[in-house]
């Protein structure tokens, strides 16, 4: 009992021994940790001592050298500016030189008079064979081009501001010529439908094309009940009609040009050159028959307009369609009667069909559409872009065609002009006795018409293309009333209906290519320089030479023969390409659009100065950080780069730029989380360009110094025009 007693107070005593000891123990590592967490404060405090010391040191060299960095940089981009300045001075004149000395009768469209002259002689111009039409045409529009390209290069001034007027009144002239010449050989083809009748249709069909457009008509002759539609093989287009115009005197043609002339008319059309076209909210306008109207009716019959665009084009010109419509009344009565005729014997037949075509088609067009057009409908010409030229989808009446009498080749003549066949038609000018299907409210209703395309090989479309017709009164694309859209990518293929006769196109999101994924613009050699670009959907190269020249290089398995591996100035690279649905360059109301990190615009401007500057010797690169530095500031990769292909990915550092300054980090593009320490022996510079040339050998300072400034300029218009830095 005593022993067991003993054992106890032994253990108890050593246990407080023990404990001692562990407390004992405590304290001396508590002290360690306190002793050595005073020695780590007492080391950081003196680092950030000498950090600061050295940032202070490195601010102050910075300031004593800042004034005379910015200032070589000022002079160095001054002497590039002036030398592009004086080299596009001689280039305009040496072209106008040339064209003096090529003596071809092709009109300087800058030149009010030789301009003019051409207009009024091509406007008297009697000539209406479709060869030497589509010819003349095909001059005009490269006079519109060359007025554009003039109006987007010439800097907004007070003393220029009469010139911009009176070039976009020279472009609004052309383009009115254009169409009134194609109305006019489009009629003369007509005229000779009877001559020309395919013997196995009984109708006549007709396809002509050039480099511009793509002319197919169809002139209903045999008047076939059953007659369905037709479709151009060689032109890729195809249209369907209901059987109330299969058996009309009605002509259908699809002229498809290259280019358009619409879009500019809309109010909210990107603007034909940096100062805009104004239109005003325009109406059909009627035309009394007064004597003092009538020679105006002569000059605008001939020239019927496919739309009421033309009251946008000029207020002191009357609608084209609104005299159509008043000759149409005066001189096509006995016309019309024929044609009630035959449509009560047609309605009787197909009454029943028709009725289940109309039910099909209230599904999708609405019975009475709206006054006003939904805001969903119209479209943002600033987000969407059509593409591959417009569509002008019409139907006409068929002129008198000439027969044989005597010998004697008779044909009854008529100062109408191409007439427009009106499509629905009005039921006041049906018989009464002629049968019609109508709504539940009792409204006349008239089945759509259909029309097939094959997507122009002139242009890529990055997703299924949408459609859009021209809406004549408001003056703009929209969507309304069209429906029943397929689309067949295989054969690149689009049907779809509508409930008259319009001219439409085809639409691509401009932004389906931003934001970017990444770029990098990487040095080739002296005075040359590729800027890879990938898209969200594709990926382009562009690339650029000494004269001013850069061309698109390489396009994600792309075929794009028209644009690919041609030289070009900047812009008219930029135009190619947006024609051609690569669009990757930015607008001003891009970032409405797109979801980005937008940045400075002054910052990111000085930004892309200085990296077209060193676009001989260096290479630049996206960075991750760049979205997390905020708006004031940038972080690009760049490296000294003079050897062919690729740059190493060691090679990259990271350089922070701002108002103020730039520097060198000292992370990586791998690293976990962003700092804005300096990296080891970095220095504060004024700008980009001092500090990658510090660390510059002699080859690559050679580079730099002998870069010719058209290519420094070229380089510096495409990183402006691809905001690489915003976008990506």
């Amino acid at each position: 009992m005593s022993a067991n007693k003993r054992r106890d107070k032994l253990s108890k005593v050593e246990k407080k021994k023990l404990q001692k000891e562990e407390d004992e123990q405590r304290q001396r590592e508590e002290e360690a940790a306190r002793l050595l967490a005073e020695q780590e404060e007492l080391q950081r405090q003196e680092e950030e001592r000498k950090e600061q010391e050295e940032h202070q040191r490195l601010e102050l060299k910075d300031r004593e050298r800042r004034e005379d960095e910015l200032s070589e940089l000022r002079h160095l981009l001054d002497e590039m500016q002036n030398a592009v300045a004086r080299w596009k001075h001689e280039a305009s004149a040496k072209t106008k030189w040339e064209r003096y000395m090529r003596c071809d009768g092709t009109p300087d469209p800058s030149i009010p008079h030789e301009i003019n002259g051409f207009i009024s002689l091509w406007n008297e111009d009697t000539e209406v064979q479709i060869a030497p039409v589509l010819e003349s045409c095909s001059l005009a529009q490269r006079l519109i081009e060359e007025l554009e390209d003039l109006l987007s290069e010439t800097p907004q001034s007070a003393g220029s501001s009469s010139d911009t007027h009176r070039h976009q009144e020279t472009i609004l002239s052309l383009q009115e010529l254009i169409h009134s010449k194609h109305n006019q050989a489009t009629e003369e083809i007509l005229k000779w439908s009877r001559a020309n009748m395919d013997i196995e249709t009984g109708n006549t069909q007709t396809v002509v094309r050039d480099a511009d457009v793509t002319l197919c008509l169809w002139a209903n002759l045999n008047k076939n009940p059953r007659f369905k539609g037709y479709h151009f093989h060689e032109a890729g287009f195809g249209f369907e009609l209901p059987k109330q115009l299969a058996v009309s005197d009605v002509a259908v043609r699809i002229l498809h040009t290259r280019f358009d002339h619409l879009s500019c008319l809309s109010a909210g059309a990107h603007h034909i050159s940096q100062g805009s076209i104004k239109t005003e909210e325009s109406h059909p306008s009627t035309v009394e028959e007064g004597d003092g109207d009538k020679e105006q009716q002569g000059s605008t019959e001939e020239s019927l307009d496919y739309t009421d665009e033309d009251s946008v084009r000029s207020e002191t010109r009357k609608s084209f369609a609104s005299v159509a419509s008043e000759k149409e009344e005066k001189n096509g009565r006995h016309v019309k009667e024929l044609e009630e005729q035959r449509w009560g014997e047609a309605r009787r037949d197909s009454l029943q069909e028709e009725t289940a075509i109309a039910g099909e088609r209230d599904s999708y067009f609405p019975p009475e559409p709206p006054a006003t057009l939904v805001e969903t409908e119209v479209v943002d010409l600033h987000q969407y872009t059509p593409l591959g030229g417009v569509f002008y989808f019409d139907a006409f009446r068929i002129p008198p065609q000439s027969q044989l009498v005597n010998g004697w080749d008779v044909r009854e003549l008529s100062d109408t002009g191409l007439q427009r066949f009106p499509y629905p038609v009005d039921e006041s000018q049906l018989h009464s006795s002629t049968s019609r299907p109508l709504d539940e409210g009792g409204a006349l209703v008239s089945p759509p018409v259909g029309v097939t395309v094959t997507l122009p090989n002139s242009a890529v479309f990055l997703e299924d293309p949408q459609v859009a017709r021209w809406d004549p009164v408001a003056c703009q694309w929209t969507r309304e009333s069209i429906g029943n859209i397929t689309y067949d990518a295989s054969l690149k293929r689009i049907s779809f209906q509508m409930d008259s006769f319009y001219p439409f196109t085809l639409l691509q999101d401009m932004h389906i290519n931003m934001p970017f994924q990444s770029w990098e613009l990487r040095p080739l050699g002296l005075n040359s320089a590729v800027l890879v670009v990938t898209a969200a959907v594709t990926e382009v190269h562009f690339t650029v030479k000494q004269g001013h020249h850069c061309m698109l290089s390489s396009a994600t398995e792309y075929e794009l023969p028209h644009v690919l591996g041609r030289w070009m100035s900047p812009s008219a690279l930029q135009k190619a390409v947006r024609r051609a649905g690569l669009d990757v360059f930015a607008s001003e109301s891009s970032e409405k659009y797109v979801s980005i990190d937008a940045k400075e615009p002054s910052i990111a401007q000085a930004a892309y100065e200085q990296m077209a500057l060193l676009s001989c010797a260096v290479a630049f690169s996206w960075s991750r950080w760049n979205s997390h530095c905020g708006r004031e500031q940038l972080v690009v990769q760049a490296c000294e780069h003079l050897e062919a292909g690729p740059v190493p990915e060691k090679a990259w550092s990271l350089y922070l730029l701002n108002a103020e300054r730039t520097c060198r980090l000292r992370i990586r593009e791998q690293s976990e989380s962003f700092s804005t320490a300096l990296d080891g022996g970095s220095e504060f510079h004024a700008t980009l360009l001092h500090m990658l040339r510090d660390g510059m050998g002699a080859p690559g300072h050679g580079r730099v110094r002998d870069a010719d400034p058209f290519f420094v300029d070229c380089v510096l218009q495409l990183l402006m025009a691809t905001r690489v830095l915003s976008y990506c």
